[in-house]
């Protein structure tokens, strides 16, 4: 249903905020991160340098990144908490969108509600089961 697409820089803050919010440990971060490129061994994207740094409608130079790697992977959508972060009316030029997780799988929900309840159905039970332990 959709193919997920990250950068080193976007790796970089995935490994920031499972430090700092969630409180994992280095080696749980490791693990995760080499999960996730193992699982989607695809989704890695690069760009050049200078890229970001041309993508001046995008308020924080902080966030350039994610635009630049949503150019480069041909994405429709940049899914972030931080949508304010990309103005509508200039990541449109681009043709991506910015959703909310929310929103993004709602939007999955209505492409193919079946599969979506089936995928949410099974990850409740993983919980459940690991809840158990």
């Amino acid at each position: 249903m959709y193919r997920p697409l990250w950068s080193e820089a976007i790796l970089a803050e995935v490994a920031t905020v499972l430090r700092q919010h969630l409180m994992l440990t280095p080696e749980q971060i490791e693990r995760r991160l080499r999960c996730m490129k193992d699982t989607f061994s695809e989704a890695s994207v690069s760009f050049p340098r200078e890229l970001p740094e041309a993508l001046d409608g995008i308020p924080d130079p902080g966030d350039r990144h994610v635009l630049a790697a949503a150019i480069r992977g041909q994405v429709n959508a940049i899914v972030t908490r931080n949508v304010r972060h990309f103005p509508h009316a200039f990541i449109q030029g681009y043709n991506v969108v910015c959703q909310s997780p929310d929103e993004f799988l709602i939007h999955q929900f209505h492409l193919n509600p079946p599969q979506v309840l089936e995928k949410l159905d099974a990850q409740h039970q993983r919980y459940a089961k690991a809840g158990d332990k």
